[in-house]
């Protein structure tokens, strides 16, 4: 490393507190800014594979977690009305092969956990970002506070709707794909008392539902689909009804009608994406996560390439140094481009684990095994 440089990370999700994380441990000055008044459990249920907890290994996180999270032994895909098998993939029934567990835990937990790995002083709520300038030898921040801030180098973490994405490459709305996705949590008990796999995916030709539980004691269980649908709100999340979720998924299978009959809280969101950037930086600014390349959620992988890239584009500040942005940039994304674009494709296409397949490729990757 060239020298200790202060780095600005704009969006605290899994993406932004990974390389907070990652960046302070690795000895450089970290500034993690989020809108977010303050932290709260808020979101529903994420899944991470061996890929990511190898990451969090880094962090002294990956035992903490796994002793929180519920741990599948398999991802079951079943038909949408007499659930049948249609495919059983090892998860943790193969951890030996995947030298890490995989987790299914809320969101918000997860969330709350990995922040613990970032020096609480590190960490700015309250701050929206409004504009940015870089003068070539730094970057200055102002939020809508009317606060100020000045970094050597600005990472987005800001999701597929990034600011910072929009004044670098110009403002360009992200698609909607025509599917929205219902989401709910229910009472353990509920999935426990009618015999629910850990980790399961309900298809039909032209919608599915994947449900698995978020806590090692099994008390928490998550709905999210994935359906045809109109949006026409300019908003993201919108509260949804136990009738409208039932009627999406008339006639499947008992089993799933009982999940719905035990919402209460439901909501909905679109699922949108965007055209894959020809480049992820430019200046002293860089792209990772959903800023730069958004993705249905139907691998469970948007968050894990965000940690990916956090883990990657560490490794190249830290082994290429600071400076040369652009040739340590430009290196960050050609370890990173092909596999986050395979993810993507894949996760919008919505075929992930639907027949048996051998998902090593995806789950086995240790980004720590990469020449830089």
């Amino acid at each position: 490393m060239s020298e200790v440089s202060r780095i600005g990370i704009v969006g605290a999700g899994m993406g932004g507190i990974a390389a907070a994380a990652l960046l302070q441990r690795a000895g450089f000055d970290v500034i993690l800014f989020d809108q977010s008044p303050a932290f709260s459990r808020l979101g529903a249920g994420i899944q991470f594979g061996p890929n990511v907890m190898k990451i969090l290994r880094r962090l002294d996180l990956e035992a903490p977690l796994e002793a929180m999270s519920c741990l599948p032994d398999y991802w079951m895909s079943r038909k949408w009305d007499d659930g049948e098998v249609l495919a059983a993939i090892p998860l943790n029934a193969e951890r030996e092969r995947y030298h890490a567990p995989y987790i299914t835990i809320h969101r918000g937990d997860l969330q709350q956990k990995m922040l613990e790995a970032v020096a609480t002083d590190r960490v700015r709520f309250g701050r929206k970002l409004v504009t940015f300038h870089d003068d070539g030898q730094a970057v200055s921040l102002e939020f809508e506070d009317g606060t100020r801030d000045k970094v050597d180098i600005l990472i987005a973490a800001d999701g597929i709707n990034s600011r910072i994405r929009e004044i670098l490459f110009g403002q360009e709305e992200p698609v909607y794909t025509g599917w929205l996705a219902h989401r709910a949590i229910i009472p353990g008990a509920v999935a426990r008392d009618v015999g629910a796999d850990l980790n399961a995916k309900w298809w039909s030709e032209d919608r599915h539902i994947v449900c698995y539980y978020l806590d090692r004691a099994l008390d928490e269980f998550y709905l999210v689909t994935g359906e045809p649908g109109e949006w026409t709100s300019a908003g993201g999340q919108m509260s949804s009804t136990r009738d409208a979720l039932r009627e999406s998924f008339r006639g499947y299978h008992p089993m799933v009608q009982a999940y719905i009959d035990a919402t209460e809280d439901v909501t909905k969101w679109p699922l949108k994406t965007r055209e894959p950037l020809p480049v992820w930086h430019r200046g002293r600014v860089v792209l990772l996560g959903d800023s730069c390349h958004p993705m249905k959620p139907h691998m469970a992988q948007g968050a894990a390439m965000a940690v990916e890239d956090a883990a990657v584009l560490t490794r190249c500040l830290t082994v290429l140094g600071t400076d040369d942005l652009d040739a340590t940039f430009r290196r960050y994304h050609a370890l990173r481009k092909d596999r986050a674009t395979k993810v993507q494709s894949i996760s919008n296409a919505n075929t992930w684990l639907r027949a048996p397949e051998d998902p090593f490729w995806c789950y086995g990757d240790d980004v720590y095994d990469m020449t830089i």
